[in-house]
């Protein structure tokens, strides 16, 4: 495990330089919500989410291995589509992304105006893998996955990363969980910055595939989409490459799940009382703190994922 624990955090390390100069560093923040936590608040990062530093090393490593592709192309609900199109934008090269039809209508016209295009017309959560291979066979475009990828996940790391250079004596790290690559990228920072710091990943009750898969010991899918407000974590099972980090490799020490009640509370206190635009998703580590669900008196980083919020969802939150 140190051979391997070794070899990705020092790929997290290339990834931050590779990157450096494409994305944001978003600052490490204090809160009078409680002393003990350090926030990093992604929803200000470009594109408005963690996934540009994915989408740019996945696609900068592409080009600098001389493979420039005739295009790339993803599937996504809306911010990895963002960034895949920042991305390919900025050393031109075609992007095409699938979003279903459901998506968060800001998040499609976002990806739009970054240049990609789009195809949305017939594609569900069901039938968007099979879409996928059809297109790819066509066009011979490379998929850039959103988290079942090693330079995807490598580029998610440098958010802890950053985290742990501003807060190093930080004592547990959450971030929320999908199909993984936030949260293998951040298990691969904290452990080796610390072995004995305390890493959580933080689910949906109501898309729970992986606090299930933690529990089993092997990858557990969901039968349908999920339905929840953190449209952000709507996957159905987490991916291999982030199953080999997160429970393989014991790399993440927990799952906890929380409830739709319980998330758009978080959403409430993050809009009214730390004054950050979250969408649910980048909400959840937040929710599982005020929720009790974390390790209380402990030095706490949250990594709130995201702040591209479908405005009336919020809207009806606040109320």
């Amino acid at each position: 495990m140190t051979n391997f624990l070794e070899e990705h955090a020092e790929q997290v390390g290339r990834a931050a330089a590779r990157i450096k100069g494409h994305v944001r560093r978003t600052p490490a923040m204090t809160t009078d919500l409680d002393p003990a936590l350090r926030l990093k608040p992604e929803c200000f990062q470009v594109t408005g989410s963690f996934k540009p530093r994915g989408a740019f090393n996945a696609i900068l490593s592409l080009v600098a291995r001389g493979a420039r592709p005739p295009g790339v192309i993803a599937v996504s609900s809306g911010n990895h589509a963002q960034a895949v199109a920042l991305a390919a934008s900025s050393v031109g090269v075609p992007a095409l992304i699938l979003i279903p039809e459901d998506a968060n209508p800001a998040k499609v016209a976002a990806t739009r105006a970054l240049g990609a295009e789009v195809i949305q017309e017939g594609i569900t959560f069901a039938n968007r893998e099979q879409r996928l291979r059809e297109v790819m066979a066509e066009r011979g475009y490379v998929l850039v996955h959103p988290f079942d990828d090693w330079d995807v996940i490598h580029g998610q790391g440098t958010v802890a990363r950053e985290l742990l250079e501003d807060g190093p004596d930080l004592e547990v790290v959450a971030a929320p969980l999908g199909g993984g690559g936030l949260l293998s990228g951040t298990a691969i920072a904290a452990k080796r910055h610390r072995p004995s710091l305390k890493v959580v990943g933080v689910e949906p009750a109501a898309a729970d595939d992986g606090y299930r898969s933690w529990r089993s010991g092997s990858i557990q899918t969901l039968g349908a989409s999920p339905s929840t407000l953190a449209d952000g974590v709507r996957t159905t099972a987490i991916g291999k490459r982030n199953f080999e980090v997160m429970f393989e490799h014991g790399l993440v020490d927990e799952v906890v799940t929380v409830t739709e009640e319980e998330i758009a509370a978080a959403v409430k206190v993050a809009w009214s009382r730390l004054h950050l635009a979250l969408e649910p998703t980048g909400a959840l580590p937040l929710a599982a703190h005020v929720a009790g669900k974390l390790t209380e008196g402990r030095r706490t980083g949250l990594i709130l994922s995201g702040g591209n919020a479908n405005l009336q969802t919020v809207a009806t939150l606040l109320k």
